[in-house]
């Protein structure tokens, strides 16, 4: 699995694993993202329980196992946390930070030790090492209880499925050409996005944050003008369509 350093600061770092090649066709392809503080590190959405083996390794080779102490996961599809039964293995004393309508949910994929730490509807700060992280509420974009990680410091908005597209595993990690990658984007966004005023209501919550790179959980990266490029496109989409 391919790993990406995004952002290098004086007290943090966020590093993107993705294009895996050796995933089964018929899994969609999926960015699982770490932050590394000085002595702490939090996995956002790391991931399916197919993943596991190849997350390990890609972590042990940038922090230590013993560091790893926070876990987040956006919404409680597989695709972004069957692992947590494997993690609640590895790292039995680490916290899971997710929304609390999908505790019950999440729970089926196996939850013994690791805490859980359930997100309040209108979101939630978190501090780790004396950096801040905010959980941004994005409900019904897709799921019912669906958060973001905001890092001001960083600049970067981790956006769960919203910015999604699903591409090759071979796929650049930044969007270089916005028109043409939002035909990859159309279909899932109108398909999986059931609500225009969440939407827009996330839209406009999104705009008042300062944001250099946006960062999906499918598909590729937005950074600098691509980032506004896209909200404006998001804001003209009609979504919760289906075409028979």
């Amino acid at each position: 699995m391919k790993s990406t350093d995004l952002y290098q600061g004086k007290h943090h770092k966020w590093i993107v694993f993705g294009r895996d090649q050796g995933k089964s066709e018929k899994i969609i392809d999926t960015n699982q993202y770490m932050i590394v503080t000085n002595q702490q590190t939090m996995l956002l959405d790391p991931g399916g329980i197919e993943l596991f083996s190849a997350m390990l390794a890609g972590i042990l080779s940038h922090t230590e196992l013993e560091k790893v102490t926070t876990l987040f996961a956006s919404h409680q599809d597989p695709d972004i946390i069957s692992s947590l039964g494997l993690w609640d293995k590895t790292i039995p004393n680490a916290k899971l930070y997710a929304p609390w309508l999908w505790e019950g949910f999440i729970r089926h994929f196996g939850m013994d030790n690791i805490e859980y730490k359930s997100i309040p509807d209108e979101g939630q700060e978190l501090r780790l090492d004396g950096v801040t992280f905010r959980f941004i509420p994005a409900h019904f974009l897709h799921s019912s209880g669906n958060f973001h990680v905001y890092d001001a410091d960083a600049k970067i908005l981790m956006s769960g499925d919203i910015g999604a597209a699903l591409e090759e595993p071979d796929a650049p990690m930044f969007v270089e050409d916005f028109a043409k990658h939002a035909d990859k984007m159309r279909y899932f966004h109108q398909r999986w996005m059931p609500s225009n005023s969440a939407k827009k209501n996330w839209i406009a919550r999104v705009r008042e944050l300062d944001i250099d790179m946006m960062a999906p959980q499918h598909g590729r990266i937005f950074k600098g003008e691509a980032v506004q490029e896209f909200l404006e496109w998001f804001d003209n989409l009609e979504v919760g369509i289906v075409n028979s």
